[in-house]
């Protein structure tokens, strides 16, 4: 392989039954203790808003800091339009310290999932003057890597006062990451000196319909705008489901599972032509054979496989354990 596999990660929705939430999140924080014992280098948890999925990450992943003490923690992604920068900032820097520099947040920008429905809630005064473009991020950004927050700093009275935002984690600036699926936001991306994270989705913005190939064109265009070139770090989030320990109940699920996602990726989905990664079932001989044949997976040496949503706790177990043991291996990663 051209880069061998360097960093093994897994990511995880963490979707919970509305009757009993609490059973939900913690099997999310057992799921994340499983993959530090596994060997796993970083564990990444979903973001989803009114929906039966995580809503504060950064809550659930402060609770992880104290649960482990190795593994890294990261966010796959943070959508920006729902937050304040400044506060964010806050959040993030607390839950790094927690965590001894382990953190590594994932971002994105644009408007709101269902921004029409959302919008009187979340910014009911506000709403027609919000800035959902790169500049959300670079705020962010900026307050992260210590730029001041406000012109005053000093002491009032019996306050004390700082113009940046506290505390400040070191290191953490160098451990963002944008989620991106386009050759725009990736070349964004590296012009920033951000980490990249690319998923089970991009955008087919030319004649080209190959998902890998179209992938790989948005690796090189993030790492021809940074500052570290070839060594800028990608991470890939492809659908992996090895079956090598799987119980014949197990793999009947997983490919009927995969087998029902199969039509979204013939071709481009709706207006903004987003094309889908077909799932990787099969055993860990199997699935390391096709992502050795896969151009853009040759171009990386970090992943974070993403779990399938709806699988009960024992399913990723199983998928866990199947990866640090046997499909790790097989793609080259050393223990």
């Amino acid at each position: 392989m051209a880069r061998p596999l360097r960093k093994l990660g897994f990511l995880t929705i963490g979707l919970f039954d509305a009757a009993d939430p609490r059973r939900g999140h913690e099997s999310t924080l057992e799921i994340i203790e499983l993959g530090e014992r596994l060997g796993f280098d970083s564990a990444w948890v979903r973001h989803r808003h009114l929906q039966y999925g995580i809503s504060s990450p950064v809550a659930v992943l402060a609770a992880a800091t104290q649960r482990t003490s190795r593994i890294h923690l990261g966010t796959a992604v943070i959508p920006l339009g729902w937050e304040n920068p400044l506060r964010l900032a806050e959040d993030l820097a607390t839950v790094d310290l927690l965590s001894g520099g382990r953190l590594n947040p994932g971002l994105s920008v644009g408007p709101p999932m269902r921004w029409d429905d959302v919008k009187g809630a979340l910014y009911p005064d506000t709403a027609d003057v919000e800035d959902f473009s790169y500049d959300r991020v670079e705020r962010l950004l900026g307050f992260v890597r210590g730029k001041p927050a406000t012109g005053f700093s000093g002491t009032q009275g019996f306050e004390v006062f700082s113009d940046r935002v506290q505390p400040q984690a070191p290191g953490l600036g160098d451990r963002m990451w944008y989620g991106g699926a386009s050759l725009r936001s990736a070349a964004w991306a590296g012009k920033h000196a951000m980490n990249f994270l690319t998923s089970s989705v991009v955008k087919a913005e030319s004649d080209s319909t190959d998902f890998a190939e179209i992938q790989l064109s948005h690796i090189k265009a993030f790492r021809a705008h940074h500052p570290d070139g070839e060594a800028a770090r990608v991470s890939q989030g492809l659908v992996v489901i090895p079956t090598d320990s799987a119980t014949a109940e197990q793999r009947a699920k997983y490919e009927d599972y995969a087998r029902k996602r199969l039509p979204r990726t013939a071709g481009p989905q709706g207006p903004a032509r987003m094309l889908f990664s077909p799932d990787f079932v099969g055993t860990s001989a199997e699935i390391a054979d096709r992502l050795d044949a896969h151009e853009a997976f040759r171009e990386v040496d970090e992943v974070a496989f993403a779990l399938p949503f709806t699988f009960d706790h024992e399913d990723y177990v199983q998928i866990l354990t199947d990866i640090a043991e046997r499909l790790g291996p097989a793609l080259g990663r050393s223990s």
